[in-house]
């Protein structure tokens, strides 16, 4: 129901960054298919598909305040606006408060404390390890998977592109 328009806003804030556009439908994909091996609820996998769509949203703000997209600035930048494009399609304002949560913590791990983050985190990391230097080592890798995903179908599917 909200997922289309959470999209369509989305699309908007990254419409000169086609690779902010690009990197967010990978991250849904990734975790619509995680919630599909967890046996997600259809309203849980909506509510965990507009945090997915929304978790990078600051980037461009803090591109342009900070003249960075670091992870910090990203965090700090995405809650209003993340929050913004909720009330405009009056979205429910007990889920406005813990999408803004996740978003403005979605690169720290130590705040992860519920499923619907965990799968955002999943999902945004298998993205992210398709660019990173620790794929080469797969003691490492396999230590990283291990720490950092927690469900069955992210581990899985992590195993499955990057430990072969």
């Amino acid at each position: 129901m909200y997922k289309a328009k959470v999209i369509e806003k989305m699309k908007q804030v990254f419409q000169d960054v086609p690779y902010g556009i690009d990197h967010t439908l990978k991250v849904l994909d990734n975790a619509e298919e995680i919630m599909a091996g967890e046996d997600i609820s259809a309203d849980q996998r909506e509510f965990v598909s507009i945090i997915t769509i929304l978790h990078d949203i600051g980037a461009m703000d803090a591109l342009r305040k900070y003249g960075s997209m670091d992870a910090h600035y990203q965090e700090l930048e995405g809650p209003p606006i993340a929050r913004k494009i909720l009330e405009e399609l009056e979205y429910e304002p007990n889920k406005i408060d813990r999408v803004c949560y996740i978003v403005g913590n979605h690169h720290t791990p130590s705040r992860i404390d519920g499923i619907d983050f965990q799968i955002q985190w999943e999902a945004d990391l298998l993205e992210n390890l398709t660019a990173m230097a620790i794929t080469k080592d797969a003691i490492k890798l396999e230590k990283f998977i291990e720490k950092n995903f927690k469900t069955r179908t992210g581990k899985a599917i992590a195993y499955e592109r990057f430990m072969q």
